[in-house]
């Protein structure tokens, strides 16, 4: 007893961010997601890539908890997802997104930040509009006079300023500029130093492998694949990850 007290084990187990388990959902006749497994570990980038239809929206809805699960387990940090506490430490952008007609810019951020029980910091706000290449000017413009462009960067901002653990991103390059897009990765990779957690989905396979550490193929609501960019293009034997994400689905 003296020897075990004196020598701690070199590891304590950390949950995945993460984790979904035979997780199957159907609308009317159409299976959405059939049996899908898959981890995200704490600190992964991982994307969801596949071809519209294929699932990559209901699955990130059923995490939300925005439907209710057919069959299956998710958790969060080792939290059942149907726990408001489970969603405490995550943000999420989903792909249309469309903020209140009705609000400005700062009203919105403002307003997003409360839901979190954070305060606006006029100095974090403006630096994060600077890291995504939107004008300040904007803030004082209604959203509906916003371009496509203009309100994914303000969405991006009002997520990325909960400074959460875990973002789940639905394809978060949507309408943005290339630069924009460049700023957006250079962003992202900052937070990957800080051990955050990014699920998000694209079509852009080139942001894929600039940003992702791990990929998962989902096809007809099934996974095809789930590994690093390198061992996907090593199994289907391709030069690239559109030959190989063309070569799984086919």
């Amino acid at each position: 007893l003296l020897f075990i007290s004196l020598f701690k084990p070199a590891f304590s187990f950390m949950p995945n961010a993460l984790f979904f388990s035979a997780v199957t959902q159907s609308y009317g006749s159409r299976t959405a997601l059939n049996n899908v497994d898959l981890a995200v570990a704490a600190g992964e980038f991982h994307a969801i890539i596949g071809v519209n239809g294929a699932g990559k929206t209901t699955l990130f809805k059923c995490l939300l908890d925005f439907c209710a699960l057919q069959s299956g387990r998710i958790e969060i940090f080792g939290l059942a997802h149907v726990s408001p506490p489970s969603r405490a430490p995550l943000a999420f952008l989903p792909e249309k997104f469309n903020p209140p007609y009705y609000l400005n810019g700062r009203e919105f951020i403002r307003y997003s930040l409360n839901l979190h029980c954070l305060p606006y910091d006029t100095s974090r706000v403006n630096s994060m509009l600077t890291e995504l290449d939107l004008d300040r000017a904007a803030l004082t413009l209604p959203v509906r006079e916003y371009s496509k462009g203009m309100s994914q960067k303000l969405g991006l901002a009002a997520c990325l300023l909960t400074q959460k653990k875990l973002f789940v991103l639905d394809e978060p390059m949507t309408g943005l500029d290339p630069k924009a897009r460049l700023l957006l990765k250079n962003k992202l990779l900052s937070l990957k130093q800080q051990d955050t957690t990014v699920l998000f989905s694209s079509h852009s396979l080139s942001d894929v492998e600039v940003l992702c550490d791990k990929l998962t193929v989902i096809h007809e609501g099934q996974v095809r694949f789930t590994g690093t960019p390198d061992a996907f293009r090593a199994a289907f034997s391709a030069e690239d990850l559109e030959r190989a994400f063309l070569t799984c689905i086919d």
